[in-house]
C-alpha cells in the first residue's frame, strides 16, 4: 500500500475523519494556490514578501550575524522567491556563505541549483532533498560552519501550538549553539480579515480544499461526488486557530479502491487544515521554550506579519 493510499484511509476512518494538509500540493493544488495567493483577501504572501523586499538590508545584516563564513539553509525553500532578496544582498555585501535550500520535491531543488546561480552571480547552491530534520542532519555532515536556518510562509502555522512546540524543539536539537533561525509567523488581527484570507470571493480556497477529493478520485480509484462536499473555514480569534474542514452535504458511502466503503452521515466533517495565528509574545514564548533567544522580529507596514530571529542559546 503507498503512503497516500494509507494516510487517506487512516484519516478517514478515524473519528473525527481527517485529511493531510500536504497532499493539496499536486500538479492542479499547486495552480490553484498560485491563484488563492494573487487573491485580494489572501495577504500573507504580501506581507512576507514586502519584508524580504523592503528591508533587505538590515535582513542580511542580522543573518549574517558577525560570522565570518556559515551556511543559509532554508526549510522548504519552494522556488525562494522571499529569500531571492536577501541571497542577491548578502552576495553584495561579498558575505561568505552557502545556501542550502532544503525541499521534499527533487524537481524543485534541480531548478534552484540550475537557474539561481544564473540570477545571482557568485552564489553557491548545495540543494537538499529531503525530510526537513534527515537533511539539516546532511547539512552538518557537509559542513560544520555555523548554521542560519529559514522557515518561512507562516508555515509554523500549519501546525497546532502543541506540534510547533514539539518542531521547534526538535530543530533546536539539530542545531548549535550561537546558530540563528528565522521563523515567519502570520500575527492575530481583525477576524474578519483572517477568515476572508481562507475563504476567497472568488472561491478558490474552496475550490483548492476539493480537489485533494478529486486528487483522491484519480490517483487512488475512489468515487467521491465533489458536488456533496462543501467548504467551511472557521477562525476563532480567543485560541488564534483558522481551520478549514470539507462538510459533507448528505448521508453517503465512499469507496475508495479496494478500501471498505466509508460512510458520511449529513453534516460530518473532514478536517482539512490548521492555519495558527500568533500574537508577538506567543511568537516569543514559543522561542523561549524551545532555547531559542528572541533578537530581532521583522514587521510589514501594517504589522500583520514578522518574520522573528531567534538565536540559539
Amino acid at each position: 500500500m503507498n503512503q497516500f493510499l494509507k494516510d487517506v484511509l487512516t484519516g478517514l476512518q478515524s473519528s473525527p475523519k481527517q485529511l493531510q494538509s500536504k497532499y493539496f500540493y499536486d500538479e492542479e493544488g499547486d495552480k490553484i494556490f498560485q491563484r488563492i495567493m494573487e487573491s485580494k483577501e489572501y495577504y500573507p504572501t504580501d506581507c512576507e514578501m514586502e519584508i524580504f523586499k523592503e528591508q533587505t538590508p538590515e535582513l542580511a545584516s542580522v543573518l549574517k550575524n558577525g560570522f565570518d563564513e556559515f551556511d543559509l539553509v532554508e526549510l522548504g525553500a519552494g522556488d525562494a522567491t522571499k529569500s531571492f532578496y536577501v541571497l542577491h544582498e548578502l552576495i553584495k555585501i561579498e558575505a561568505k556563505f552557502t545556501y542550502y535550500p532544503i525541499d521534499i520535491s527533487s524537481h524543485i531543488i534541480s531548478e534552484l541549483e540550475k537557474n539561481l546561480p544564473k540570477k545571482i552571480k557568485g552564489l553557491n547552491v548545495k540543494g537538499l532533498n529531503g525530510e526537513y530534520f534527515e537533511m539539516l542532519k546532511k547539512a552538518y555532515r557537509v559542513s560544520d560552519n555555523r548554521k542560519v536556518v529559514l522557515f518561512l510562509g507562516a508555515n509554523i502555522g500549519n501546525m497546532t501550538p502543541e506540534e510547533a512546540q514539539n518542531f521547534c524543539r526538535q530543530l533546536r536539537s539539530h542545531l548549535s549553539e550561537n546558530d540563528l533561525l528565522m521563523v515567519g509567523f502570520d500575527l492575530k488581527k481583525h477576524p474578519e480579515t483572517i477568515l476572508n484570507a481562507y475563504n476567497d470571493e472568488k472561491g478558490h480556497t474552496r475550490e483548492f480544499n476539493l480537489n485533494l477529493l478529486r486528487r483522491i478520485n484519480k490517483e487512488l480509484n475512489a468515487n467521491f461526488d465533489l458536488d456533496a462536499f462543501d467548504h467551511y473555514p472557521s477562525y476563532d480569534p480567543a485560541t488564534g486557530s483558522c481551520k478549514s474542514y470539507l462538510i459533507s452535504l448528505q448521508k453517503q458511502y465512499v469507496t475508495i479502491g479496494e478500501s471498505q466503503p466509508i460512510f458520511f452521515d449529513e453534516n460530518e466533517y473532514i478536517f482539512m487544515e490548521v492555519s495558527q495565528k500568533y500574537s508577538i509574545r506567543e511568537a516569543e514564548e514559543l522561542a523561549l521554550q524551545a532555547n531559542f533567544k528572541p533578537v530581532k522580529h521583522f514587521f510589514d507596514t501594517k504589522k500583520w506579519f514578522i518574520d522573528s530571529v531567534w538565536k540559539c542559546v
